[in-house]
């Protein structure tokens, strides 16, 4: 269920990819003397981007973890609300609040090392360049990796990210194949469908903390220690 929620997410919200990412993806250099491998490249290109999400995904999955030791349905309820507030809060006030973010500084160095990489060709680099591309900020990727968190666990949060990662691949890939982005039109549609994701996500995690005993939505969780748990405590 986590893992196609990640990909839907990836799939749906890669439309909105296509409006922001589409022309870095035409400006990544290439090397290829085919259309298969032109299409190798993309994907070589779309795998590192992957492989960031998945790093950044097993760090939160971790620190989900050991807060959700304690917290684990309020952790969910809480991060529910936030997403909400979050698409609850204008556009205009978000990119005023974009200019006073540390992460302007992270934008600055991905440009920086995007900057020296145009020159180069191969395909580690591309690997690399995709690397870089995970570490762009997006909103998008910020509600996923907000889902990698309530998953709370290494590999599985990982594999959530990865999983979108690879859910954005096939419209970015399209774009890069066709030289084309869509129309203004249809992108606007798409993106003014966005918030309604999150807004899915947002009520997911907060049923999810809700303790309902609903399969798959709402799982009961015992939170009875077991004498196993109470010796790891103990050993730590």
């Amino acid at each position: 269920m986590d893992l196609l929620a990640a990909f839907s997410l990836g799939l749906i919200g890669s439309m909105h990819c296509v409006g922001m990412c589409g022309p870095l993806m035409l400006a990544v250099p290439s090397n290829a003397a085919s259309r298969w491998s032109f299409l190798l490249e993309r994907i070589i290109y779309n795998a590192g981007k992957a492989v960031t999400y998945g790093i950044l995904g097993a760090v939160l999955g971790y620190a989900g973890k050991r807060l959700m030791m304690s917290i684990q349905q309020d952790l969910s309820i809480v991060l529910g609300v936030l997403l909400l507030v979050t698409v609850a809060v204008p556009l205009g006030l978000k990119s005023s609040l974009e200019r006073f973010s540390p992460l302007k500084y992270l934008y600055r160095f991905v440009k920086a090392r995007f900057a020296v990489l145009m020159g180069k060709r191969g395909k580690t680099t591309l690997f690399v360049m995709g690397m870089l591309n995970g570490l762009l900020p997006c909103g998008l990727v910020y509600t996923a990796l907000i889902g990698a968190t309530v998953v709370a666990d290494v590999w599985q949060s990982a594999l959530f990210m990865i999983v979108f990662g690879a859910g954005t691949a096939p419209a970015l890939i399209a774009v890069s194949i066709t030289g084309k982005l869509m129309s203004v039109k249809f992108r606007s549609v798409l993106t003014r469908a966005l918030p309604a994701l999150s807004i899915t996500l947002a009520i997911l995690l907060i049923l999810r903390g809700m303790n309902l005993g609903i399969p798959l939505i709402s799982p009961k969780v015992n939170h009875a220690v077991t004498h196993e748990e109470m010796m790891d405590c103990c050993e730590e």
